[in-house]
């Protein structure tokens, strides 16, 4: 019928392995190596991302509670009001 795309020069001296995707482990060693993998990572990058975002949390806090506090009304302002 004629060659597939990849399959229309033959090279010689290149040697390839397919291996096919139902043959393959898509998760194999997930567990076992994901998780230490994943807190390896985090430890090690976690002086990186955690000071900005405590600083962040913290100067939020701080501007709400600014907010609010001004929003508030003054009951001195609305003494002599009938």
């Amino acid at each position: 019928m004629g060659k597939g795309f990849g399959q229309l020069y033959k090279m010689q001296g290149i040697i390839t392995y397919v291996l096919s995707p139902f043959e393959q482990r898509a998760y194999a060693g997930a567990i076992k190596n994901g998780i230490p993998n994943i807190v390896r990572r985090t430890r090690e990058s976690i002086f990186y991302f955690a000071p900005p975002l405590l600083i962040g949390y913290f100067v939020y806090d701080q501007v709400e509670k600014e907010h609010a506090r001004l929003m508030r009304k003054n009951p001195k302002d609305y003494e002599n009001d009938q």
